[in-house]
């Protein structure tokens, strides 16, 4: 019986994926949706960021030669998250170009709203790394961190 409500679940149009997952149909064109998740929220963020990258190259592709720390603050837990996609996309297209091959979250402070985290990567360069869709900007909408069973987090970006 779990078979069958799986496979039904492949044959719902969007509009009844959107009912069903709780969020407005996805504009594919011009965003996409980072969903991530870990056995803590500092993993769910971590992956996050690295979800975001995956878009932009394939991480396996980069060699963990440089370290970069980023550290990020707001005013509540969502604007902790949106600041800390912000820094990481930064370090990318500012003059950068880093990539991350692996980044960890050194902590989360839920009372100030601060993260502090370190990524291990490479510049990017081609033809080493392939490029993907460039992510423009981090956005506000539909985000949400869920932290009920497993701690996971949903970010739509701009792309």
């Amino acid at each position: 019986a779990a078979m069958a409500a799986d496979e039904r679940d492949y044959n719902l149009t969007e509009e009844q994926k959107a009912v069903k997952a709780k969020y407005p149909p996805l504009n594919k064109k011009y965003e996409c949706e980072l969903h991530a998740w870990g056995d803590t929220l500092e993993e769910a963020f971590e992956q996050c960021v690295m979800a975001m990258f995956g878009y932009m190259t394939d991480t396996e592709t980069v060699e963990p030669v440089d370290a970069v720390e980023v550290e990020a603050e707001g005013h509540d837990m969502l604007s902790l998250l949106f600041h800390f996609l912000d820094e990481w996309l930064y370090k990318f297209s500012a003059n950068e170009f880093f990539i991350p091959r692996e980044v960890k979250v050194l902590y989360i402070d839920r009372m100030q709203f601060k993260i502090r985290s370190i990524g291990w990567g490479e510049e990017f360069c081609l033809p080493k790394h392939p490029q993907g869709t460039e992510v423009k900007a981090i956005t506000y909408s539909a985000m949400q961190i869920c932290e009920d069973e497993k701690p996971e987090v949903f970010v739509i970006v701009d792309i």
